[in-house]
């Protein structure tokens, strides 16, 4: 049985914006049993996708979400995204909200989902958006000319 979007994808996002802040300044034990300040990671620096058509899927991208293509040289540009949560999360292999035979989902952060929904229907992109708002925003799901999934994110604008 597939397991669905609202009942992991939806559940991983409200779950983990809390685990952020603990993350921050996480300490364990070292060899000798002394506590120690262990590193982290500050952010994803890249996602690298095989591709049977780099060119063209690089190009929807960049057309769909104004994601930058890959710089050339050092003096271009690079796609720099918005400071923000960012979810890592492991699936079990019978996520729904993950293709089968895919091993990977995309989950961007949008200021308009509404605005982008319609933005992507107007190319002829088949674009899902969840009825219901959840605790930490709304979300809409679509899949890229390779058919790896794309969720879409509006969170929840701080009061």
């Amino acid at each position: 049985m597939r397991r669905s979007m609202k009942s992991i994808g939806a559940a991983v996002l409200c779950a983990a914006l809390p685990a952020a802040a603990i993350a921050d300044g996480q300490t364990g034990k070292g060899e000798g049993g002394e506590t120690v300040q262990r590193q982290k990671v500050l952010g994803i620096g890249g996602l690298f996708v095989r591709s049977d058509n780099p060119a063209a899927l690089t190009a929807w991208y960049e057309k769909h979400f104004g994601i930058n293509r890959t710089p050339t040289s050092y003096d271009d540009e690079p796609w720099v995204q918005e400071k923000g949560p960012t979810i890592f999360a492991p699936m079990p292999v019978d996520v729904a909200m993950i293709p089968e035979g895919k091993s990977w989902m995309i989950n961007l952060r949008v200021a308009d989902l509404d605005g982008i929904v319609e933005q992507l229907k107007a190319d002829g992109v088949d674009v899902e958006v969840d009825p219901e708002t959840y605790p930490n925003g709304r979300f809409a799901t679509l899949l890229d000319p390779e058919g790896n999934a794309i969720q879409l994110w509006e969170p929840v604008a701080p009061e």
